[in-house]
């Protein structure tokens, strides 16, 4: 077991004095067999009027943050500390129906997975599928775990991590012809490929910890991360991280699921005053390690 540290800050700055609106966060992570929370503050400034909890439809724990009076800047901070559990090299332990691809989901778990199943965007020439569909074998069984994996690591290996600052995702379809793309991209065209092979898949953000910010290769580092999940029957919702071409959990902190990456923003408001008022954002993560027993 590892004790991960986040240290996750975020400020948003104003040529002038203005009011804010409700803010809405996600950070806290998703307790589990895997990673069990052991703390989590959150201290804002200016100082908050009002803090409540809710959980969303999926489960996950979102703070609702409210101010009063107007302010130039505005920080949220958060301090996470958790146990994990790492699954280098997980055991899918899949149903023997479902060993080999394609499967058929049973009947009871097919109403509560559908939705995760359809597709959410536009495709009319059916690309991202056309590129999915080279991964299955012709003319001889496919092996399910082979084939999840073999499409995670062609995203890795296949596309070039680039940051992007606008907000929100690209189209798959886009992130397929560009072969460029952010963790949410790639997230987002691995669950759009898995769901053309009938597969269900919801995305995943959090953290994931570099061991070696200098020199290292993994990707994500200092900034909130994204995966996806797919879900295997006897296994369950397996992690894959087509960014980094992890899969099972090592070193990714999950904070909230959900069907669409529009429903897993880290952190949304509003404030009162003029466009040309917002000066910008910064935010940075740190994901340290303690004591591992």
């Amino acid at each position: 077991m590892t004790i991960f540290s986040v240290r996750h800050v975020t400020t948003y700055r104003y040529a002038r004095p203005v009011r804010f609106g409700e803010h809405r966060l996600m950070f806290r992570p998703r307790d589990s067999y895997d990673q069990r929370l052991l703390d989590a503050t959150l201290t804002t400034t200016p100082k908050a009027t009002q803090l409540r909890w809710i959980h969303d439809v999926f489960g996950n724990c979102v703070a609702l943050v409210r101010f009063e009076g107007s302010e130039t800047s505005l920080t949220f901070e958060t301090q996470i500390t958790l146990d994990h559990t790492p699954q280098a090299t997980p055991d899918f332990q899949i149903d023997e129906e479902a060993l080999v691809y394609p499967f058929k989901y049973d009947t009871d778990e097919l109403k509560d997975l559908r939705p995760t199943i359809k597709r959410h965007y536009d495709d009319d020439a059916d690309a991202v599928g056309h590129w999915a569909r080279q991964f299955v074998n012709v003319g001889h069984p496919t092996d399910t775990g082979t084939l999840l994996m073999t499409l995670c690591y062609s995203i890795h290996e296949g596309f070039a991590y680039s940051r992007r600052t606008e907000a929100g995702t690209q189209p798959p379809t886009q992130t397929l012809r560009l072969r460029r793309g952010t963790c949410r991209d790639f997230a987002v065209l691995m669950m759009e490929a898995v769901r053309s092979l009938g597969f269900a898949a919801r995305f995943v953000t959090g953290y994931v910890y570099v061991a070696d910010r200098d020199g290292s290769t993994t990707l994500g580092g200092g900034s909130t991360h994204a995966w996806c999940q797919v879900y295997l029957p006897g296994a369950g919702w397996v992690e894959f991280d087509p960014t980094n071409g992890i899969v099972g959990n090592r070193d990714l902190i999950r904070v909230a699921v959900a069907r669409d990456p529009r429903q897993a923003i880290p952190l949304t408001g509003s404030y009162h005053g003029s466009a040309g008022d917002e000066l910008g954002m910064s935010v940075q993560v740190n994901v340290t390690t303690g004591v591992s027993t």
